[in-house]
């Protein structure tokens, strides 16, 4: 406000004023302090005032989608940390469009909340450096952000993938399927860039039928199984990318009577109860949360940190659909 009342040659309380949309101030003054709110890029901070009035302070939360189990434990963890530290939590789902994202994050952002944690849907986020320079701490999760320097908590996404295709490598298999989800999104192509990892390491080809990237709809993906399924040399083990593809996976072997081995990127509800249980890859989605949200708070409560990239290891937990033989 200072920065706002010098360039506008006013003084605190006109610029208050302005702000706040009180009486007293003549249009010419009032037109020199939007001016000048304007150029400076100047955003109302109310944490201060928030907290002097007892009033909560809030969190807000960018999902890719809120019905995707994944994001279930993640959001609750956010959650807790944020009450713990007296915040309330107000979430939303991006339903994977950046400009929806963009759309969201600038509204929680106009309802100034004191933070953000955003699961990118775009790669460009310089949108939000001008809430950032105005104090809203802002935490990207499971992918980076695009176009700025900001704080992020990710997966190991490629040594995951790369131990699970190594598992299904050690196995036997060298016809090894990838199916995986849109390239633009970071971890999908984390995730193949280790599963080429893991070929490469073994000495393996990789041939372009064996690899699809796309929508996770259930049509796509059943069509590109089908398809690594089919023909004179098929593959023999399917690297699934995330819960939604290996769920469609698991209905596309379950007709088919050659065994066909499966590792999935992501654990899922009652992965462990099918038979065979579906090995899987996980990550700890309520660590993400914890992690982010905590680091968050450092930010609220003033930490001069420079942006870090935290990275939560995975964990292979063999049940059965990956220990499959090779059959030709």
């Amino acid at each position: 406000m200072k920065d706002v009342a010098a360039r506008a040659g006013v003084g605190l309380k006109t610029v208050s004023r302005v702000v706040n949309g009180e009486p007293g101030v003549t249009p010419d003054t009032e037109k020199r302090v939007h001016e000048a709110i304007e150029a400076l890029g100047f955003r109302r901070n109310d944490s201060a005032r928030v907290l002097r009035k007892g009033r909560t302070a809030t969190v807000g939360l960018v999902l890719e989608d809120l019905a995707d189990p994944f994001y279930g434990p993640l959001n609750r963890a956010v959650e807790e940390v944020a009450r713990a530290h007296g915040a309330l939590l107000i979430n939303g789902s991006s339903a994977e469009d950046p400009d929806r994202e963009r759309e969201l994050a600038l509204a929680l952002c106009a309802r100034r909340v004191d933070g953000l944690i955003v699961i990118p849907a775009g790669d460009d986020h310089r949108y939000l450096e001008p809430e950032m320079r105005a104090g809203v701490a802002t935490v990207f999760v499971d992918r980076p952000a695009g176009r700025i320097d900001a704080d992020v908590v990710l997966s190991d996404s490629f040594g995951g993938a790369r131990d699970g295709v190594a598992h299904l490598i050690a196995g036997g298999h060298r016809r090894i399927g990838f199916i995986g989800d849109h390239p633009r999104i970071h971890t999908a192509t984390e995730r193949l860039r280790g599963y080429r990892a893991a070929m490469a390491d073994a000495g393996l080809p990789v041939a372009g039928a064996w690899v699809s990237l796309g929508a996770t709809d259930p049509a796509r993906v059943s069509a590109a199984a089908s398809a690594m399924l089919s023909g004179p040399e098929p593959v023999t083990a399917v690297f699934a990318g995330n819960n939604r593809v290996t769920v469609t996976v698991v209905r596309v072997l379950a007709v088919r009577e050659r065994p066909v081995a499966l590792v999935g990127f992501d654990d899922f509800e009652l992965a462990d109860l099918l038979r065979p249980g579906v090995t899987v890859v996980a990550q700890d989605a309520a660590a993400l949360g914890r992690v982010a949200t905590d680091r968050l708070f450092q930010r609220l409560a003033g930490a001069a940190l420079p942006p870090s990239r935290i990275e939560l290891p995975t964990r292979l937990i063999p049940r059965g659909s990956g220990e499959f033989p090779p059959v030709d």
